[in-house]
């Protein structure tokens, strides 16, 4: 839960948010000849109907009101840093030493400004300790502030039967131990918790192995290789397949670990408008005629950088049309799917899966097991060549320790699950009821008058709160009722573009998603952030028609 708010801080930190010239941001599908091709090449074909994404603006007064008042928060935050530098008030923060003070700052001080003087006011929102298993309900350690937010003591008073919707337990199987875990418990008798070392000296088991090769043939890919953590995933093995001379063109909403990776690479980096293929055209056009800069010769490789489901918009990559310009223009194409595999496709194989697309299409498919596994890491699959030079050049396999036994034997068990290898249905139904759920609660909060970003089937759900005032209290009031949500605001998003994130389980109840959404919709009044042009549903009975495709 805190790291999801972390998370999305980082998002945005490395890349500006860009919008169109109407003010909406550049995420909305476009139709072509691209999508034609695709059809004609004979591969499965996704209604790209669904593929529309609500990016409502908000009204006028709203926006006006917003940028107003992150005015008098900028203007009365440099007078108190004013106040704080003669010493007239306080400084909490983390300062240089006086004889530092004339040369470069420590702790890049003007980039701080916001944190120091607005951040660490809304900050307790939501990012607390939780002392239970992040299931639909959880506990939470209560704590107060004396110091207005810059510090936190903890009462000893727990919350309990906190309603989740703020991690991202997407398929529910972030449980309490049972004795489906059975195995899980053996693999830590038998291998311990840690192994000591990196996958090229000491550290590959037989565990890594059968995890590796389960998740080619989950992938229906040549080969797999697995990480002991899903950010380094990332950032550690794009410097593996890119260098100087090749040039990565990434979407300027991509996740702080792409971004990293791509810096570290020493390749040279474009960025595209969200999910703006006729901008991701001109600039593969570009680099095709103009090659690289001064010397202008051809580029060793041009690599696509995407995500499968963007975890602050809730949308979801136009892959068919990725995947045509790729082909076109002879790129090569990583995808990262953390918040999409397991998550959605008929069969929960992530967006591939979601568009019929064939994995061959895709050169490097990268996701996480921190998310629909319930456990940690990532893993890069494709063909086998590939997988053979990272096993020799990733920086992780070679500097990394290790992923923890009992974590891959998690990742097998629940891999398992999900493909039926386990003799059941059950993970095929968890993927379903997840999809109806997202459905489910995304229409009822957009009949209620909210605006709501993103894909219609996308388990990430943006509410636009815009105003910063009402980004702590939203999430206070639902805390109040017992509601867990994540809110965050700029710089984790844009200026205005303050919002809370809902992120759907296939574990929640219609009971349970009926008593957040009144709850909200409570909230929605209270604080007047209902901005929707399209207003509430002229047709009230279709709710009910809705919820009766929710099973308990």
């Amino acid at each position: 839960m805190a790291n999801a708010g972390g998370d999305a801080f980082c998002n945005r930190t490395f890349h500006n948010h860009k919008k169109q010239s109407d003010g909406s941001p550049s995420g909305n599908c476009r139709k072509s000849g691209m999508v034609k091709e695709a059809q004609e090449n004979g591969k499965p074909h996704f209604n790209h109907e669904l593929m529309v994404e609500s990016f409502e603006e908000a009204p006028l007064h709203v926006i006006v009101f917003t940028y107003l008042s992150y005015g008098l928060l900028s203007l009365f935050g440099y007078l108190r840093d004013f106040l704080r530098y003669h010493g007239f008030e306080k400084c909490n923060s983390a300062v240089e030493r006086e004889q530092q003070r004339d040369f470069v700052p420590l702790y890049q001080d003007f980039e701080n400004f916001y944190s120091r003087n607005v951040y660490l006011r809304i900050r307790d929102s939501w990012n607390r300790p939780i002392c239970s298993a992040p299931d639909v309900r959880f506990d939470l350690m209560e704590r107060v502030s004396d110091d207005y937010n810059w510090t936190f003591r903890y009462t000893g008073r727990i919350i309990k039967d906190v309603i989740n919707l703020s991690s991202y337990n997407y398929l529910g199987l972030a449980l309490k131990y049972d004795d489906s875990m059975r195995t899980v418990k053996d693999v830590l008798e038998t291998y311990g918790v840690g192994i000591g070392s990196t996958r090229c000296e000491m550290g590959t088991l037989d565990k890594h192995k059968e995890l590796e090769d389960l998740v080619a043939k989950f992938l229906n890919v040549e080969a797999a290789m697995v990480f002991g953590m899903g950010f380094a995933t990332n950032a550690m093995n794009i410097p593996a397949l890119v260098g100087k001379g090749c040039l990565i063109l990434s979407d300027e909403l991509n996740h702080a670990s792409l971004i990293l990776g791509a810096r570290l690479s020493g390749a040279t980096i474009r960025t595209f408008k969200h999910n703006d293929m006729q901008n991701l055209e001109e600039l593969l056009r570009d680099a095709i005629i103009y090659g690289q800069p001064r010397i202008h010769r051809a580029w060793k490789k041009i690599l696509i950088l995407v995500e499968g489901i963007y975890s602050m918009e809730g949308t979801i990559v136009n892959l068919p049309q990725i995947v045509a310009l790729k082909k076109k223009y002879k790129a090569y194409l990583y995808i990262d799917e953390a918040h999409s595999i397991g998550a959605i496709g008929p069969t929960g194989r992530g967006v591939l899966d979601y568009f019929g697309v064939d994995p061959g299409d895709v050169d490097v498919l990268m996701g996480t097991f921190s998310k629909s596994f319930a456990a940690f890491g990532g893993y890069l699959a494709g063909k086998k060549e590939l997988v053979d030079h990272l096993r020799a050049h990733s920086h992780s396999a070679v500097y990394a320790t290790s992923m923890s036994p009992p974590v891959a034997e998690q990742i097998i068990r629940l891999l398992k699950f999900v493909m039926g290898l386990d003799g059941t249905r059950q993970g095929l139904q968890k993927i379903q009821q997840l999809a109806k759920n997202t459905r489910y609660f995304r229409q009822r909060l957009k009949e209620m008058g909210f605006i709501i970003y993103g894909n219609d089937d996308s388990p990430i759900i943006p509410l636009l709160l815009y105003m910063p005032s009402k980004i702590s209290a939203f999430a206070r009031h639902l805390l109040k009722k017992k509601i867990g949500v994540v809110v965050v605001g700029f710089p984790a998003t844009p200026l205005a573009g303050a919002r809370a994130r809902f992120s759907i389980s296939a574990s929640h109840t219609k009971e349970i998603l009926d008593t957040v959404l009144e709850a909200t919709n409570e909230m929605g009044d209270l604080l007047n952030v209902k901005y929707s042009h399209q207003g509430k549903s002229a047709r009230p009975e279709l709710h009910g028609e809705t919820r009766f495709e929710l099973n308990d």
